[in-house]
């Protein structure tokens, strides 16, 4: 498969087949025909790559990216799931709601401690391989899972021991896979390549804890679990493997404080990019504790809209209006006591949080250097991180304390203070209108 690149040729010739869509039906006439004008044929042509352009599957022409959706969706699927198996297990030797939120913790730590490092590991080393590395990695961690449970310890301290080097091998695999992704799409279609990436991660996480309950359920623990974890991350090894997109050392300099921390002062210079990853910190639709089917169910909703009516103009207000959106609908839905009710809300949570995904990631990506992009996702996966992981535990211990309805109410309020906080603090953000860069590189072949 191959991109098309119309040309002025075949869009206005003497018989003015750009405005007719045929060939004349005689030559002698053809002669007669007046010529396209140039104003008609810039419209031609402009609506040519408009259409073109804003295809809602445009990111799938590109065989790389499609290797790379399939490679995400087989390593989240599995993450998931064994996600399910550790809660499980976990719970069922302490019995303690609180020792999930230390599963939480476990991952964020390292994460959290090596960010810097990772990212500037990121920027130094091919992404491909990086990638590669990390996924055979976790087919090894979560065979240590498989192995300990196999041995039939009822201890969760080596649990705890495992998911943290887990999070080491996150800590490089996520900033990795968020800044190759870029080289996948030309800059144009990015966008469009969000929305499928983040349609992908939905479909996984609507899918795998289900999954993962079912293998637990009916196969007699979180052995099975393990096991079918490894086997996806393997999968996922190979179809990364099969990705022929390289990209090289990008940073030039070698490791030192100033490159090191150079990704870190890159976003405190940008208020674009400082006010988008900054924002998710506060609104993570994790870190409330709230059910994940119906928001994720609302998001890949959210997620068809954009495919096919993307953000052309005031992308950085609409961003924020949705983020206000989920703040009120989330009060709501700790006030809501009408399952219905509750459901409809949840949706909206899940479709409001998507369109703040999908400008968020993408402002982040069109707006940094290719060389710097790993340090820059490092420090976003760090806000995301904080955001996901340590909000469960801090949300597990505010459920605690002021029970899940208040804790849930508060979080809403929370986000929407935020939210308008932001909105003054950084007027680069709310002024966005286009997620279109002005320059764009050359395009990855597509087939």
């Amino acid at each position: 498969m191959s991109e098309p690149h119309p040309t002025r040729a075949s869009q206005a010739d003497a018989g003015g087949r750009a405005l007719s869509g045929g060939e004349p039906a005689d030559p002698a006439a053809a002669s007669n025909l007046p010529a396209a004008s140039p104003a008609a044929v810039a419209a031609v042509q402009d609506a040519s790559h408009a259409a073109f352009h804003d295809a809602p599957h445009a990111a799938l022409r590109y065989r790389d990216f499609r290797l790379f959706q399939v490679a995400r969706l087989t390593s989240v699927l599995s993450s998931e799931m064994m996600a399910v198996a550790v809660a499980w297990q976990v719970y069922s030797i302490t019995h303690r709601a609180l020792s999930l939120g230390y599963v939480g913790l476990a991952q964020f730590l390292p994460s959290f401690a090596l960010f810097l490092a990772a990212g500037h590991a990121v920027d130094r080393f091919d992404r491909r391989r990086l990638l590669q590395v990390v996924q055979f990695s976790y087919a090894l961690i979560i065979g240590g899972l498989l192995l300990y449970t196999l041995h039939g310890s009822q201890a969760v301290g080596p649990i705890y021991a495992i998911l943290v080097v887990q999070g080491v091998a996150r800590a490089l695999g996520a900033p990795a896979g968020q800044a190759f992704m870029p080289e996948l799409v030309p800059e144009h279609h990015f966008a469009n390549a969000v929305t499928w990436g983040s349609s992908t991660f939905m479909i996984a996480t609507i899918i795998g804890p289900g999954l993962g309950g079912l293998l637990y359920a009916w196969l007699g623990g979180a052995a099975w679990v393990y096991a079918a974890a490894v086997l996806g991350y393997l999968i996922s090894f190979g179809f990364t493997t099969a990705i022929r997109r390289r990209t090289g050392r990008l940073e030039p300099r070698g490791a030192s404080l100033d490159t090191v921390l150079a990704g870190f002062r890159y976003v405190w210079a940008h208020q674009i990019i400082l006010g988008s990853i900054s924002l998710d910190l506060f609104t993570g639709v994790r870190g409330l504790g709230l059910l994940r089917a119906a928001p994720s169910a609302g998001a890949m909703i959210m997620a068809l809209v954009l495919m096919f009516r993307p953000l052309k103009r005031h992308a950085g207000a609409l961003m924020l209006v949705c983020v206000a959106i989920f703040g009120a609908a989330t009060v709501a839905f700790g006030l809501s006591r009408n399952l219905g009710l509750s459901l409809v809300l949840m949706l909206i949570v899940g479709a409001s949080d998507m369109v703040s995904v999908v400008v968020r990631q993408t402002l982040v990506q069109i707006k940094t250097p290719n060389h710097m992009r790993g340090r820059v996702s490092a420090v976003n996966m760090l806000f995301i991180g904080t955001s996901n992981e340590f909000g469960e535990f801090e949300s597990g211990i505010t459920a605690q304390w002021l029970g899940a309805v208040r804790a849930t109410v508060l979080g809403g309020i929370g986000t929407l203070i935020i939210v308008s906080l932001w909105a003054r603090l950084f007027p680069e953000l709310r002024q966005v209108q286009s997620l279109r860069s002005p320059q764009s590189g050359p395009a990855p072949g597509a087939g």
